[in-house]
């Protein structure tokens, strides 16, 4: 036996190696060969293997998002102005002004989600104002949550929103007192008119959604990502949403093993859409990197219940089951795997007698099948689920909006939302994931964090013990977990012998540091079948080159990525007032101010 490459001086803690004292490991042929102490694996190499030093950090299994939206998300990466992480509104602004400064037309400055204002020391959103004040020519669209969208007057005029403007079934255009819209659309619950307000937005260039996909993928193998599940998405549609990944996929070039689910984007023709496809396109079709992984999350659009927590839950129209049979009976024919976005239990419970139905006749529970969020499922649904052989994809998005549940249903229900531990009891597949890109951040930690301090963003306590995870089993589920979801637990996941060989260095270690500390843990080394994907801090000579960020006005070109700001020049003015002026100075002044502070000086 002989290592391609061996990684050596690490501690190794993951599922298969907890209560085993594991420094190192040998990769072949892109997958772990041997695990042990570094006189054991050194022996291995021969003169030509390459010997790397993990100078004894931390080492995990490469995480695996189950639920996120990489290839919609990599398509826009590049344009998008990111408030993840972002601790201030201040800032928070501050960067909206620089970056519609710079935004050439037709272009838009937009913030599409990653963000609460909670994580804000002001703890509020901002203002329709403020958001006119930063720019009057370029537009500007500001996604919260699942709930509103702010923009600006330019985007108005640029969508031709006007008193005359009729608002979608579902929606709400918030008006002045003369009937003219004030920049505020609402979900009221349905969030299709901040996807269509958002759609309508010039896109970036075939050349810039490379560049901007390579870059979103290389900043969640900076995060220790090195595999996920895409649950599609609204205005994703397949296959002319997925060339750049799929030219990605053929020129070796993608650093994120993916898995994709297939998401119909035609109300009332779901049905024709999974025909078309169950035809055109074989289940697991691809390679470790990029394959096909079944439907959904949207299966019929009547099945979907929209969760903002700021709005009365939505009931399912009475066609629902009508609907929802004929597509999932169809999938189980085919032997695909399919996914079900369902927030609340009242939804899960009907679509799973839809589901007992089609059991009698075609058995599910070979299917990989499950549902996604699930946060309200009661005690007799995971009962149900169980006996389906079905499993739950969870994410932290009430990391990022428990307050809007407690507020709108009270502690003792958000209290478990979801019931993790009583999912996990019933011995369900549970994985971990974000949502991200336009509820949740795509940073894990903080959905690690989430799970294993039962806090939100905003530091508000939703859980108890009974309901919160030891961080090896958060770090179970977000490995080992999420493999079956794409129905390979077997292959990735764990450390064990012949899987394939994808960590993560820590730059913390993730069992022993304080709990706040957790959301700021990044990967110094991130490894994807024996390859180095990302490497920065001592390994930073390691580190694969990009090409240079485009289009030259991009965001993550001037304010790096998540907790790599380059800004904070707003954290002088707080500090040091404006000697010319004697007055509260306003956020949309900062550039003045700073010169000010600067002049004086």
């Amino acid at each position: 036996m002989s290592a391609d490459i061996i990684f050596y001086n690490g501690h190794f803690k993951g599922s298969g190696t907890f209560n085993k004292n594991i420094t190192a490991v040998a990769i072949q042929n892109k997958r772990f060969i041997k695990f042990g102490t570094d006189k054991e694996i050194l022996a291995l190499k021969n003169e030509a293997t390459p010997v790397i030093d993990l100078k004894g950090r931390t080492v995990i299994p490469g995480l695996n998002d189950s639920h996120i939206h990489l290839i919609r998300g990599g398509l826009n990466f590049n344009m998008e102005l990111r408030w993840d992480g972002v601790t201030s509104l201040s800032d928070a602004l501050f960067m909206l002004k620089e970056q519609a400064d710079r935004t050439p037309s037709p272009q838009w400055v937009r913030v599409v989600g990653g963000w609460t204002e909670f994580q804000f020391k002001e703890k509020r959103m901002p203002t329709l104002d403020e958001i006119n004040s930063v720019s009057k020519e370029t537009p500007v669209f500001i996604l919260h949550l699942y709930d509103r969208a702010l923009l600006n007057r330019a985007a108005l005029r640029m969508l031709a929103y006007d008193k005359n403007t009729k608002a979608l079934p579902g929606t709400t255009i918030q008006r002045d007192k003369d009937g003219n819209p004030t920049g505020m659309l609402i979900a009221s619950p349905n969030a299709i008119i901040l996807y269509s307000a958002l759609a309508q937005g010039p896109k970036l260039n075939k050349d810039e959604q490379i560049n901007s996909t390579l870059y979103f993928m290389r900043e969640l193998n900076r995060l220790g990502i090195t595999s996920i599940v895409d649950a599609g998405g609204g205005f994703q549609n397949y296959p002319e949403d997925y060339e750049i990944i799929n030219q990605l996929n053929q020129e070796n070039k993608l650093s994120v093993r993916i898995a994709y689910n297939l998401f119909t984007q035609r109300p009332g023709h779901e049905l024709e859409d999974f025909q078309n496809w169950t035809k055109t396109t074989q289940y697991q079709q691809g390679n470790d990197y990029y394959r096909h992984n079944g439907a959904g999350e949207m299966l019929v659009f009547s099945a979907a219940d929209f969760e903002d927590f700021l709005q009365p839950r939505p009931d399912l129209p009475p066609t629902m089951e009508d609907q929802l049979e004929p597509v999932v009976r169809l999938l189980a024919q085919n032997a695909w795997p399919f996914r079900l976005h369902a927030t609340y239990d009242e939804s899960i419970v009907r679509a799973l007698n839809v589901y007992e139905k089609i059991n009698n006749d075609i058995p599910l529970n070979k299917l990989n099948w499950f549902f996604d969020h699930a946060e309200t499922i009661s005690d007799q649904s995971i009962e149900r689920v169980k006996k389906l052989g079905g499993g739950i994809a969870i994410q932290n998005r009430m990391a990022f909006q428990g307050e809007y549940f407690v507020n709108q249903y009270g502690k003792e229900k958000a209290a478990r939302t979801p019931p993790i531990q009583k999912i996990l009891e019933a011995d369900i597949p549970v994985g971990m994931g974000t949502d991200a890109t336009r509820v949740s951040s795509y940073n894990p930690w903080l959905c690690l964090y989430w799970l294993t301090t039962g806090k939100t963003i905003g530091e508000t306590t939703l859980y108890d013990e009974n309901n919160i995870l030891s961080r090896e089993k958060a770090l179970e589920l977000y490995t080992k977990g999420s493999a079956w979801f794409s129905n390979e637990a077997n292959e990735k996941g764990s450390f064990i012998e012949n899987q394939l060989a994808d960590f993560a260095v820590l730059s913390k270690d993730f069992f022993s540091v304080s709990d706040k500390e957790i959301k700021n843990i990044y990967s110094v080394m991130t490894v994807v079948g024996g390859a180095i994907v990302h490497a920065t801090d001592e390994f930073s000579k390691h580190n694969p080159a990009l090409p240079t960020i485009i289009p030259a006005w991009s965001p993550i070109k001037f304010y790096g990525t998540y907790g790599k700001n380059k800004l904070i020049v707003s954290d002088l003015v707080h500090t040091f007032a404006c000697p010319l002026s004697k007055t509260k100075q306003p956020t949309h002044l900062f550039h003045y101010h700073f010169k000010c502070f600067c002049w004086a000086f």
